[in-house]
């Protein structure tokens, strides 16, 4: 069994189905042809009364008689023999409350109960008195009347249909089978456990010891181990290539940042500079993102509140309407993360705000365990069917791309990315005031 391949467990499972469908049919078979009234021995009053009449009876009646009661299940006939006084035998050790019955009844006539198949090779499987049975009473005028009584059912011993055992017997092969069977998959469900907790990013997923013995397990474990593999080397060539990209950009965006100092018009030389700068935020997200996705940013404690008010006086400086309210709560949270991602997440959320909102209102509380930082603006808002698409990369309420517009719609998307690397969520709705609020919160370090 160990060895049948997973096709041949799913036909053994529809062969036992199918074999259990079968013995219904049996089953039902017995229930509707009445098995339970057929296989009953005749009522002693029966064969009393019966007995009597063959006796009251003329020669012309008695044959009447008979044919009247006498059926494939009830064949009576009578011998001009007399019935020799012998004792009535036992069918069955439990039958000797029913051979009493008829001799209380039958109490002045002689009585001989015979299991017709006593003589047959296969009676102690087959045969009992419900299967075939002859009741031979003494009649007063010296003859003998012969009663054979026999079942259209096979019955064991016991009463109970063959199919019954069969039937036994089949249940208890489907249940070794599924037995069988949930053993051979239980290490799916293990692999799917383990298939939760892969991350292309991080380490590889050491699988627990799956004694597979089906080999179509075996080659999809071999196969999972391998998927591991290839996913951790294309993440690190991909890192590897982001990393050497941004390098060399970031090389030749500052030889043209110099260069624009010789651009004689101050808004040419501004717009010039604005533009550059926007290429290197841009990479730098895209490299942020590229870390966190693979697991790879830094981690320290960090004072969130000191962060975010750092973050703010810096726009202050630069005459930016942002304003930051720290709840007592938050005044001393702190979290276990990359500085540079969160300032980043700070940095993009109030740049959001001010570009769509004309202003931005910082808020951080604590709730559930989890530091928030809530950023509220006095824009138009989010629409609703848009708020879960403007966390997905190059996603934005308008068509245009222009920097003056909203740029190129990473912002949220890089935000969403890096409050999942570490452990925190991002949540759009309504700002009570009007406009739209950001909520992002992350989990709160303990010691």
């Amino acid at each position: 069994m160990a060895r049948v391949s997973l096709p041949g467990r799913v036909s053994l499972i529809v062969i036992v189905a199918a074999f259990a469908g079968l013995l219904t049919l049996i089953a039902a078979g017995y229930a509707s042809n009445g098995v339970d009234r057929s296989a009953e021995l005749p009522a002693p009053e029966r064969l009393a009364a019966l007995a009597e009449a063959v006796e009251r009876a003329g020669p012309d009646q008695r044959a009447l008689v008979i044919a009247a009661v006498s059926n494939p299940r009830f064949a009576v006939t009578v011998l001009a023999e007399p019935l020799q006084a012998v004792a009535a035998p036992t069918l069955w050790p439990a039958d000797a409350e029913a051979v009493e019955a008829y001799e209380e009844r039958l109490v002045d006539r002689p009585l001989a109960i015979v299991p017709l198949t006593e003589d047959r090779p296969l009676r102690r499987f087959f045969a009992s008195a419900l299967n075939a049975v002859e009741f031979r009473i003494g009649l007063e005028t010296g003859e003998t009347l012969v009663v054979a009584t026999r079942s259209p059912f096979a019955v064991t011993p016991s009463g109970l249909p063959i199919g019954f055992g069969a039937g036994l017997i089949g249940i208890m092969i489907a249940l070794l089978t599924l037995i069988l069977l949930h053993r051979e998959f239980r290490p799916l469900t293990r692999l799917a456990a383990a298939l939760e907790k892969v991350d292309p990013a991080g380490d590889g997923i050491k699988l627990p010891q799956i004694r597979a013995r089906s080999p179509e397990l075996k080659a999809l474990i071999l196969a999972f181990e391998r998927l591991q593999d290839r996913l951790s080397t294309l993440v690190r060539a991909r890192m590897a290539l982001v990393g050497g990209i941004q390098h060399d950009l970031r090389t030749f965006a500052t030889r043209l940042r110099l260069r624009t100092d010789r651009i004689a018009d101050p808004e040419d030389r501004a717009r010039a500079a604005a533009d550059i700068a926007d290429m290197i935020s841009l990479l730098d997200d895209a490299l942020l993102a590229s870390r966190a996705g693979a697991s790879e940013l830094d981690e320290e404690l960090i004072d969130l509140a000191a962060l975010v008010s750092a973050e703010v006086a810096d726009r202050n400086a630069a005459g930016a309407p942002v304003t930051l309210t720290v709840e007592a709560s938050a005044a001393e949270a702190a979290i276990l993360g990359d500085r540079l991602a969160l300032r980043r997440i700070v940095a993009n959320l109030v740049d959001n705000a001010l570009r769509y909102g004309q202003r931005a209102r910082l808020r951080l509380d604590v709730a559930d365990d989890r530091v928030r930082l809530v950023v509220d603006d006095e824009g138009p808002g989010i629409p609703e069917a848009q708020r879960a698409l403007l966390l997905e990369p190059f996603t934005r309420t308008d068509s245009s791309r222009a920097r003056r517009t909203g740029g190129a719609g990473l912002g949220l998307a890089v935000v969403s990315s890096l409050a999942a690397a570490h452990g925190g969520q991002v949540a759009i709705e309504d700002a009570p005031g009007g406009g739209a609020r950001l909520t992002v919160a992350l989990p709160l370090f303990k010691s």
